[in-house]
Parts: structure tokens; C-alpha cells; sequence
């Protein structure tokens, strides 16, 4: 139900009217915004432009203070122009708000989307490819990368006025008033951007090195919450905790480089950025006095002065968006591969055209079969995987399955049978074919095989929610009634809260037993056509599990079930009996078997040896 739900967001994120939408892509991020930036812009040009009054009031006041103190200006003048001034300042704060209101809610926009799909990514990932990651940097890309890069995107968007807008009107003016002086004064600010760019390198790699090494701690912090006993049992904790330390100065000694280069930068942007204030007092005080290239009266030279200073201002905060940029890039490189459509890992053994010429018989087969109604629900056919080291794990394995059949699949430790049972969920590409009504799986689209394949793995994954919760996953319906299948309903029942009892993060409240059965619950009230179970009942007693199994095949009985398991007392009882070693695979009745493969007939006659003891 979760991969469900996952690949529902994921297609409702990765299209819109055109089927544009690229969530990969930041641009397209921007497009679905565009009516909260059109509101952002409006009010952004408003802001910026009226930020120009500024400077011409204070010019103007000055010089009508000046008149004032000469003898030659009115009081009632200089209030005219304060009332006007608060009235225009009152304007632009008002439309900067609305701006900055727009802004903030774009941000948040953009950091649910892209979080939703994020973890839709996620979750259709395999989970070796998630483990060989490491559940800390997982957790760094998902949460913080995405923090950063919507905040770059955030100061984008804001810069674009505060200082884009605003840097283009300021200059406008400066060159309106001295178009000499204000070229002479903007060598400097242009310095300043030439300074913020060649920086961008040292930037980005302290900014990286610093990402690195929070995913080492939150996967080391991660380890010691959740083997914290077994260190402690063992007498390893002192170990673990230099290791932790390690850890921990070595992300404090990466986090301040960063830090460092990235907030030390901005005010030597902005010394850099004042300088041009040198030229403008000495070339300023000539205009002012007649001998410069301008003829200037106080309320001119306050003017300039005034929009030169917010110039500089804001192109120091031009030079900080750059490092701000800069460190959501290097966010976005770490997130965008979990943000694009996920490809199965692992390795074919064997070219990919010859797996289609494969695949294209078995079609030719499969419809002829089915035209004369002899297809077999399920076909796998020499169906081989390896590892991307070259091990072999499955090498030729071939069964069918008819409706109503339970088949059980067993083996030494190590044989492969995990990783047959992920085969159907298409997480490791393979050669040789999986037919379902005659469709190849890896052909299908993920949607389809979540509507076809219901799987139960050996270790179960409970949420941190009340009992019925985790059986139905959102939907309506009575949790008892598929409680009662797996002989949980009665201990439910007796738990403080009954079945809206909280089972704790991955069932920690629960026995091993209760854990395994309410899974099994889950599996059974969202079963699909193919179920398969890996090891459902390694932690019940043979009770339990005989109770359990004679209820799997009444509510299966229209279904194929592969049951994985090392318990084979059960197994006599099946429709067919798979035996797997060095990744080849014996199949047959339980009967054959017993006379086929020795091993097979030497765990079953132990396991009735233990019955008897029992008894």
C-alpha cells in the first residue's frame, strides 16, 4: 500500500497539463509555481522600483534643510516632503511584505513537492541499493540537501528583485545624476562579483565535504541507537564511543570550514563593494563646488551618495546569494538522482538482446497456451541473476503455477531463496523471463506488478502506529477479521488499547511472533493474485503456524502462494516442492523430492524425529 501510494505521487508530480513536468529538472519547479511568482513579481517590481524615492526624498530633505538653516526655505515645505516621504516608504514596506509573503509560501510549495517525490523515490528504490548508501546519508539527502537547495531557490527568487531590480534601478540613477562617477564607482562592486565567483569552487567542495560527513553521523548515530545492547552485551561500548567521537569531529572540523567559507566571504564583498565611496567624496565635493564634470547642489550629492551606498549593500548581498546558490547546488547534485525515475540495480548475465529474443518466445508460447485455455497463471523460465561481482545466485530455474497451488520453496542457508522471492518484485534485473497471464513483470509498469503481487519478506516492516493501522494502511474494513487468520485477535484484544494499541517504531511493543503474524495480517487484507511469503512463521510454534496455514489456504484458494521457509513439516501438504541449491532448482511433488534429492529427504525425517520427541 505504501509503494502504492508512492507511485501515485510519483505520477501525479512528474505530469501536468502538458506532461511537462520534470521533477529532476529545477526549472519545472518554477513553472508549476508561476501563478505565486506572478504574485512575487507584481509586488516585487512595485518594492524595488519605489525603492528609488529613497534616496530622492533624503536628497531633497537635506537640501530644503540646508534652505532652512540659510533663511531661503519654508518649514511647511520640509513637512510636505516628510508626510509624502512616510506615505511612499509606508507603500513600497507594504508591497515588500506581500512579496516576501509570496516568496516564502513558493518555498514551501517547492519543499513539499519535492520531498513528496522525493520519497516516492525512495521507496521504489531496492532496498540493497538504499543499504549499500547507508541509511545516514539517506537521511541527509532527504531531509537537509532538500532544506538547502529550496533555500538557494528561495534566495534566487528573492534576489531577483531585492537585488537584481534594485541593483538596475540604483544604476540607473547613479548614471542619470554622473555617469562618469558612477562608472568610476561600480568598477568596485563589479569586483566584488568577479571575488564571489572564484570562490565558487572552494565553496561548493567545503560545502560537499561538509554534506559527506553529516550522512557519516546520522549513519553512525543511527548504529548506535539500534545496537546499542549488543555493544553493551559484548563489552564494545568504549569502542563505539571513540568511533561516535570521530565522527563527531570529524562533520564539527568539515562544518566549520564551511561555515567559514561561506559566511566570512559577505563582508569583505562588502568593504571591497564601499571603496568606490573614496571616489565619490573627493569627485562628489568638486561637483558640488563647480569644478567637477557635474554641477551639483547638496540635495544631488546626498542623492548619489545615498543610492551609491545601497548599491554597494546590495551587491555584497548579490556576492552572498552567489555562496548561497553555490551550496544548493551542491545539494541538488546529491538529491537529483533520487528525484529522477529510478532504474533497477544490479547485473544481466547476458546481452540484452538476447534476453528479448527470450522473452519473444516465450510470448509465442505463453499465447498459444492461453488461446488454448492451458496457461499456467504464473511461468518463470530459466530465470538466472548475478550479482555485480559476477556471483551467480540463480542459474536456470524453471516452474510453472496454477491458481489454488501453494508452493513451497526451501534450501540450505544462503541458497538463493531471498533473492528469488525479490526477483518477482523486479528488483534485480535478471535474463530469462517471469510471465504473469503470459506478461512479462519487468516489462510491466510498476503500478501493474503492485496491483498483481502482494510481498511478505522474512524480516517484518511495521509502522510506528495502533495495530489495526498496520494492517489496513488507511482503508476501511474490520483489522479482527484478518487478526483472527493469523491467531492475533485474542492477544489484540487484551493490549491496553486493543487493536488501536501503538505497536512502537517497527513493532518494538511486540513479541517476534506477534510481529510476524500481524505482518502476515497486512498481507492477507490487501492480498493481491500472487502472494509470496519469505519465512512467515520461523518465530510461531507448530501450532500456531498448522492453525494459520489451514486458514492461508482457504483465503487462497484462488490465489498462487510461494511459501519460503526452513520448516518443512508443512511441506508434505503442498502442491509442489521447490528445492534450491547453488542456485539451480529441483522441482516436484513432495513425493518426488523425497526420492529426487537426498538432503530434502534427510531435513524431513529429522524434523518428524523432532515431532516424535516432542510428543
Amino acid at each position: 500500500m505504501a509503494v502504492l501510494l508512492a507511485e501515485s505521487v510519483r505520477l501525479k508530480m512528474c505530469k501536468n497539463k502538458e506532461g511537462v513536468f520534470q521533477s529532476d529538472r529545477i526549472l519545472s519547479y518554477f513553472k508549476v509555481e508561476w501563478k505565486v511568482l506572478f504574485a512575487v513579481t507584481v509586488s516585487g517590481l512595485i518594492y524595488n522600483l519605489g525603492l528609488l524615492a529613497g534616496p530622492w526624498f533624503e536628497g531633497q530633505m537635506t537640501g530644503g534643510l540646508v534652505d532652512i538653516l540659510n533663511g531661503s526655505g519654508q518649514f511647511s515645505e520640509m513637512m510636505v516632503l516628510a508626510a509624502a516621504y512616510m506615505a511612499v516608504i509606508a507603500v513600497v514596506q507594504g508591497e515588500r511584505y506581500i512579496k516576501r509573503f509570496y516568496v516564502r509560501r513558493f518555498a514551501n510549495n517547492v519543499n513539499r513537492r519535492m520531498k513528496e517525490v522525493l520519497y516516492a523515490g525512495l521507496v521504489r528504490r531496492s532496498r540493497s541499493g538504499l543499504q549499500e548508501e547507508g541509511e545516514g546519508a539517506v537521511m541527509t539527502k532527504a531531509i537537509l540537501d532538500v532544506d538547502d537547495c529550496v533555500e538557494g531557490m528561495r534566495k534566487f527568487t528573492t534576489e531577483i528583485f531585492d537585488t537584481g531590480v534594485a541593483l538596475a534601478a540604483y544604476a540607473g540613477m547613479l548614471l542619470f545624476y554622473d555617469w562618469r562617477l558612477a562608472l568610476l564607482c561600480m568598477i568596485f562592486p563589479s569586483i566584488s562579483y568577479i571575488t564571489a565567483e572564484k570562490m565558487k569552487k572552494v565553496v561548493q567542495q567545503t560545502g560537499a565535504a561538509s554534506k559527506v560527513q553529516a550522512g557519516l553521523l546520522s549513519t553512525a548515530t543511527l548504529d548506535r541507537a539500534q545496537n546499542a545492547l549488543t555493544y553493551r552485551v559484548f563489552g564494545c561500548e568504549r569502542e563505539r564511543r571513540q568511533a561516535y567521537e570521530k565522527n563527531l569531529t570529524d562533520y564539527e572540523k568539515t562544518a566549520v570550514k564551511a561555515n567559514i567559507w561561506s559566511t566570512a566571504m559577505p563582508p569583505l564583498y562588502r568593504v571591497i563593494s564601499m571603496t568606490g565611496c573614496l571616489f565619490l567624496l573627493y569627485f562628489g565635493q568638486k561637483n558640488v563646488l563647480g569644478t567637477g564634470w557635474k554641477a551639483w547642489d547638496i540635495a544631488s550629492f546626498t542623492t548619489f551618495l545615498a543610492c551609491f551606498v545601497k548599491l554597494s549593500v546590495k551587491s555584497s548581498s548579490a556576492a552572498k546569494l552567489f555562496n548561497a546558490v553555490h551550496k544548493a547546488q551542491v545539494s541538488w547534485k546529491r538529491i537529483r538522482g533520487l528525484l529522477a525515475p529510478q532504474k533497477a540495480e544490479g547485473k544481466i548475465d547476458g546481452s540484452e538482446e538476447s534476453r528479448k529474443r527470450q522473452r519473444e518466445k516465450g510470448r509465442e508460447a505463453i499465447s498459444n497456451r492461453n488461446e488454448e485455455g492451458t496457461g499456467p497463471l504464473l511461468q518463470v523460465l530459466h530465470l538466472t541473476f548475478s550479482y555485480p561481482d559476477g556471483r551467480k545466485i540463480l542459474d536456470d530455474i524453471s516452474f510453472t503455477a496454477e491458481r489454488g497451488q501453494i508452493i513451497g520453496i526451501t534450501g540450505p542457508v544462503a541458497c538463493g531463496k531471498s533473492t528469488l522471492g525479490k526477483a518477482f518484485l523486479c528488483e534485480y534485473p535478471y535474463e530469462g523471463q517471469i510471465l504473469y497471464h503470459g506478461r512479462e513483470l519487468q516489462d510491466a509498469a510498476q503500478a501493474e506488478r503492485i496491483g498483481w503481487i502482494s510481498y511478505l519478506g522474512h524480516d517484518p516492516e511495521l509502522f510506528a502506529d495502533s495495530i489495526a493501522e498496520n494492517v489496513l494502511l488507511g482503508d476501511s474494513g474490520d483489522p479482527v477479521t484478518y487478526l483472527q487468520l493469523v491467531r492475533l485477535d485474542q492477544e489484540a484484544a487484551e493490549m491496553s488499547e486493543g487493536v488501536q494499541t501503538l505497536v512502537g517504531s517497527g513493532g518494538v511493543r511486540l513479541s517476534g511472533g506477534q510481529a510476524q503474524r500481524l505482518a502476515l495480517a497486512r498481507t492477507l487484507c490487501h492480498k493481491k493474485t500472487l502472494l509470496i511469503l519469505d519465512d512467515p512463521f520461523s518465530a510461531l510454534d507448530r501450532k500456531t503456524e498448522r492453525e494459520i496455514f489451514s486458514n492461508l489456504k482457504k483465503v487462497a484458494k484462488d490465489n498462487v502462494v510461494l511459501l519460503f521457509s526452513h520448516r518443512l513439516y508443512l511441506f508434505p501438504e503442498l502442491d509442489q516442492v521447490i528445492w534450491m541449491e547453488n542456485g539451480k532448482a529441483i522441482t516436484g511433488s513432495h513425493t518426488e523430492l523425497m526420492e529426487k534429492v537426498p538432503e530434502y529427504a534427510e531435513l524431513i525425517r529429522a524434523e518428524e524425529g523432532e515431532r516424535k520427541d516432542e510428543a
